[in-house]
């Protein structure tokens, strides 16, 4: 049965979850909050659903928890970072504090991570660029994981490759998260766990057919998800993707010719500057415009309007911190498993 938990509550039971199977307790905070603010912006399938995972990976020893990653070149506004499969949240933030920290005398500071283990949410991270009045672009692929197919094909060659942008306003900043795929590997499984089809078929059958069947997609050989813009536009979607293999695995120097043996993620990190260009008032004067003349657009017959990227994300953001994070039973019982495997108290439950 779904249940609700205070964020704060969430983020402690994670926190002790990675604490007791061997985690720091400085690294374990940061991919804590991560996690649960995935959960509070309504990305589930990337938020504490996630720690059960992080835990047998760290118990497997796929996530090792001691060492610093590897700077492999460092050339001011642009590093590459040997991540050694650490803990992948923790590497981004790491990522994002070296781009803090160099905003002073660079315009823009670019750090591509090889070899990082799964990074959760990328729009978890998306607010900590945009308060500090900078613009962040995030993208992120799995070199081991492939389950997209190049348009004009049904076999799976490339992964769902996420990306991420943040652009402040003077009020609600852009959050853009979003795969260049149909949709994501979670969303599918999330169907399939609730006995669900999918709102299209955004799927292809290991015959190359289209479906909304989310058994079609775990089959052996398995089924495919078809490149954002689908049987019609999927050409964009696949250039997209293209991109971001590029950007990520191809730019750090580690990625599918090397035939990775476990999950794990390639990722691009880029934190720009405003006061290096035209400045943060300049900046915030045109977004802020645009957004405005967007939302101030005569709605569809019968629509509900324009809402700008990020809209729904804060108010559920918003609204969770302060009556409670509501969690499906799936998550939920990822949550007693842990509490029993570890032998650590369940988070307190708030009524609904």
């Amino acid at each position: 049965m779904p249940k609700k938990y205070r964020a704060e509550d969430l983020t402690r039971f994670a926190r002790e979850a990675l604490v007791k199977a061997g985690m720091c307790q400085d690294r374990a905070a940061v991919i804590s909050e991560i996690l649960v603010e995935g959960d509070l912006l309504g990305h589930y399938t990337h938020g504490t659903k996630l720690l059960p995972n992080y835990v047998k990976e760290i118990q497997a020893g796929r996530m090792p928890v001691d060492g610093d990653p590897d700077i492999v070149s460092d050339k001011g506004s642009a590093v590459l970072i040997d991540g050694r499969y650490l803990p992948g949240p923790w590497l981004v933030n790491h990522a994002l504090e070296i781009c803090f920290s160099r905003m002073a005398e660079q315009a823009t500071v670019t750090v591509v991570i090889r070899k990082s283990h799964h990074i959760a949410c990328l729009g978890s991270y998306l607010k900590r660029i945009t308060d500090r009045g900078l613009i962040g672009i995030i993208l992120s692929s799995d070199p081991n994981h492939a389950s997209v197919a190049p348009f004009g094909s049904y076999e799976p060659r490339y992964s769902p490759n996420p990306i991420a942008a943040g652009i402040p306003t003077s009020g609600d900043p852009v959050l853009i998260d979003m795969s260049v795929s149909s949709t994501a590997n979670g969303v599918v499984a999330k169907h399939l766990e609730e006995g669900k089809m999918l709102a299209h078929p955004w799927l292809l059958n290991n015959k190359g057919e289209a479906t909304n069947d989310p058994k079609q997609f775990f089959t052996t050989p398995p089924g495919s998800i078809l490149p954002l813009g689908g049987q019609d536009l999927g050409y964009k979607g696949f250039g997209l993707g293209i991109l971001i293999e590029a950007l990520t695995a191809a730019l750090g120097g580690f990625g599918r010719a090397d035939n990775p043996t476990q999950w794990g993620g390639a990722v691009y990190i880029q934190v720009i500057n405003p006061e290096a260009f035209a400045g943060l008032g300049a900046l915030t004067r045109e977004t802020t415009y645009f957004a405005d003349s967007c939302r101030n657009a005569k709605p569809l017959p019968n629509g509900k309007g324009v809402f700008i990227p990020g809209y729904f994300e804060l108010r559920n953001w918003e609204r969770q911190l302060e009556q409670g994070v509501l969690l499906d039973d799936v998550i939920v019982k990822g949550i007693e498993g842990l509490v029993s495997l570890l032998g650590i108290k369940a988070p307190a439950e708030l009524s609904r």
